[in-house]
């Protein structure tokens, strides 16, 4: 079972672009070798490595060892407390998503109006 980290740990590890690219390729819910990762990222082993071993102290990714491959699986639970945070942020998008629908459906009343004005010939 992954270790549960404190949320600023979180935040830490994502923080890094390079790391939410890895996110990104283990987004697919597929594990995958370091090997594949360092092809799909273009870095070198050494640098995956290290941003594997943050994400995993984080518990955004979790490890499990097939033979020689130690293989890597994103844990979206671990992604949970940047969630959270961004929960507190959703009203003001709601907001602004209503005030468009809203604006868009006045626009197309109005068209329709003044195509149903406008006299026949």
């Amino acid at each position: 079972m992954p270790q549960i980290a404190h949320p600023a740990d979180v935040f830490a590890a994502i923080a890094e672009p390079r790391r939410r690219d890895v996110i990104a390729i283990l987004s697919d819910g597929h594990e995958y070798a370091v090997n594949e990762i360092i092809l799909r990222i273009n870095l070198p082993q050494p640098a995956v490595s290290k941003h594997l071993a943050i994400l995993r102290k984080a518990g955004v990714v979790s490890a499990s060892t097939r033979g020689q491959h130690r293989m890597y699986r994103l844990n979206p639970e671990g992604l949970k407390p940047v969630r959270e945070w961004m929960k507190t942020f959703e009203r003001h998008w709601n907001h602004q998503i209503d005030q468009i629908k809203l604006r868009s459906e006045r626009r197309a009343l109005e068209r329709l109006i003044r195509f149903e004005d406008t006299p026949e010939k």
